[in-house]
């Protein structure tokens, strides 16, 4: 898609959620006037997360030089005089600051909350300032506060709805994830392979000291999956293998020593012996009583070097 074409789609959209007929100019139609700096706020819909210092402080110098050359949009707050709030152009405002630019260039418009996001949202989009965390918190955000479905997302921002709930979908990663991807050292397809991933952070973590791409990490997803599968064929393998009289007797001396449910699987020449705890103050009474492994192993002939830890159960 070209520059051209998507920046078309976006207008598009943005001229949809504002319900106009055509799609709007630079300046969204209207005259500008210029503002003092001191009159405006921050938006409450601002979807970026982070700004970068760095790319504020070029901005700065280029408007030392050349000026705002865009109006920011911005609406009046209500009940307060000589008060806006910026629907976009935040970064504008900011870098006018440290350009010690006293009036900056605004178009005033009568939004709705709705509208303010939509548009924070559209206006960074185009400029392909934010984050895909940011995009997608800005996605659900609409989603959530105003009903939107995915389908008039989709063309509002002029994106597939594949893309929105792909998007959508890295959400549900873990903070560490989500960090990586605001930092940029990670990117949305490598976020994208690890949702649902019971370990994704140190797979994230593994893919940005590695270097690996996204094939790399599907492929590293798919291993692991696969291992574990292997793994439970072979436990309902050993736990298939019928238990006689004397196992069973076992573990009901154990349970009875223990207070807690014990389950012996053998298969023949080995096997293992699961204890499980609900409570914290179980899992402390079973070390105790495992610290006394010796006799443990006199009494029930067990080698305490066959026990081993896990969370929830104690194998």
């Amino acid at each position: 898609m070209t520059g051209e074409k998507k920046r078309k789609n976006l207008g598009r959209g943005l001229s949809a959620l504002l319900g106009d007929d055509e799609a709007p100019d630079p300046g969204f139609g209207k005259e500008s006037k210029t503002l003092p700096i001191e009159y405006l706020r921050p938006g409450r819909y601002q979807p970026r997360a982070f700004m970068d210092e760095d790319r504020i402080e070029e901005l700065a110098k280029s408007i030392e030089d050349k000026g705002i050359l865009q109006p920011l949009l911005v609406r009046a707050l209500p009940d307060k005089e000589n008060a806006y709030e910026i629907v976009a152009g935040e970064r504008r405002w900011r870098a006018a600051q440290r350009a010690r630019i006293h009036e900056v260039p605004v178009i005033v418009k009568k939004l709705s909350d709705r509208e303010a996001l939509e548009i924070a949202l559209i206006e960074n989009l185009q400029r392909q300032d934010l984050t895909a965390i940011d995009e997608a918190s800005g996605l659900r955000r609409l989603m959530d506060e105003f009903g939107h479905t995915q389908e008039r997302l989709a063309r509002a921002v002029g994106k597939s709805r594949s893309h929105v709930a792909n998007t959508l979908r890295l959400l549900s990663l873990p903070e560490g994830v989500r960090e990586l991807v605001n930092d940029g050292r990670l990117s949305a397809g490598h976020a994208r392979a690890l949702v649902g991933h019971p370990e994704a952070v140190a797979l994230a973590r593994k893919a940005v000291k590695k270097g690996l791409n996204v094939r790399q990490i599907e492929q590293l997803v798919k291993k692991i999956e696969s291992d574990k599968n292997a793994a439970g064929k072979t436990a309902n393998k050993i736990a298939s293998v019928p238990v006689d009289a004397d196992t069973k007797a076992l573990a009901r001396d154990l349970t009875n020593l223990l207070g807690l449910n014990v389950d012996i699987a053998f298969n023949g020449t080995g096997g293992t012996i699961s204890i499980a705890y609900n409570t914290l103050e179980q899992l402390d009474d079973i070390l105790a009583k495992l610290g006394r492994a010796d006799a443990c192993a006199n009494e029930f002939g067990i080698d305490p070097a066959d026990l081993s830890l896990e969370p929830g159960k104690l194998s």
